[in-house]
């Protein structure tokens, strides 16, 4: 009896999880998937089944193209600045020259994740005025008046500065976490690499980046799937993915299928649609990062 209760008490250990895990993401992502084969309004009770229909309208949606371009930008530009940005940042802080100050400027890079992102969008959009906006003014100041432009109302530069907006917000957070992954590294490694004759770069690039490699996947995994679900930021700043549909994400536009033009199953296949691509890159960067594996 004593053996089958050993056996038993891993899985009562994660019983409280799978029960929440089940109600709160399974059975939602079922009945999506389920909604998807039908054409139904929020307000109404019944569905007409339709099939396939929703997919095929998906596969010919030019918007959803546009919101697929734009989540894939915001994807690269997040990993690029977020993410090797705030790993070259944490590293800097962590060196002996400015652990002076290092505390300074941890709390003053942080500090943007704590602020609403309807401060942050109203700060930025004061930022892109085109008439008073302090970007064009500064280009104005420096001799290069010919780039300012209304940069939220420009098809072409709309989702940049709005991508641009999330970064100032965002890295901080990232840089924090490899500050902690970075203080954990044994200091005799950094000793032993000086003593051979490594300067700071290939420290980095040899010591510093292979030890925060768990935490390296962790950021990217996150900055990623954050990147395919992105919503605030675009909706807020450019009110619903404007001018047209140029700045529009797939949940921007997957809400505004639901609740504007209240056609729920069409946004239930497009709700599919980010879980399949946020899948996918998961299972793209835990296959190329092979995370957790001995060399």
């Amino acid at each position: 009896m004593a053996k089958y209760k050993r056996k038993l008490s891993p899985f009562l250990f994660l019983l409280p999880s799978l029960i929440f895990l089940t109600v709160f993401v399974f059975v939602p992502l079922i009945q999506n998937f389920y909604n998807s084969f039908f054409s139904f309004s929020v307000f109404s009770p019944e569905k007409n089944f339709v099939g396939w229909s929703n997919f095929q309208t998906l596969l010919g949606d030019k918007t959803v193209l546009v919101a697929v371009k734009n989540n894939i930008r915001y994807a690269i530009i997040s990993v690029t600045l977020q993410v090797g940005f705030g790993l070259v940042l944490a590293a800097i802080l962590e060196d002996r020259i400015f652990r002076r100050f290092a505390a300074f400027f941890r709390v003053t890079f942080f500090m943007p994740v704590m602020i609403s992102i309807s401060v942050i969008a109203l700060l930025f959009g004061f930022i892109y005025n085109p008439q008073m906006g302090l970007l064009n003014s500064f280009l104005e100041l420096i001799g290069l008046e010919n780039l300012a432009k209304a940069w939220l109302g420009n098809s072409s530069t709309a989702i940049y500065a709005v991508i641009a907006m999330s970064q100032w917000q965002s890295i901080g957070y990232v840089m924090m976490l490899f500050v902690v992954a970075i203080q954990k590294i044994p200091k005799e490694l950094y000793e032993a690499a000086e003593l051979d004759g490594a300067g700071k770069i290939r420290q980095f690039i040899s010591v510093t980046v292979p030890q925060v490699r768990e935490t390296l996947f962790v950021n990217t995994l996150i900055t990623i799937t954050g990147s395919m679900l992105v919503f605030n930021e675009p909706y807020i700043l450019t009110n619903g993915g404007g001018p047209g549909t140029s700045s529009t994400t797939l949940s921007v536009y997957m809400y505004q299928i639901g609740f504007f033009r209240d056609r729920m199953g069409y946004a239930s296949t497009i709700a599919i649609t980010i879980f399949l691509l946020t899948a996918i890159f998961a299972l793209i960067q835990i296959r190329i990062s092979r995370t957790g594996k001995e060399d």
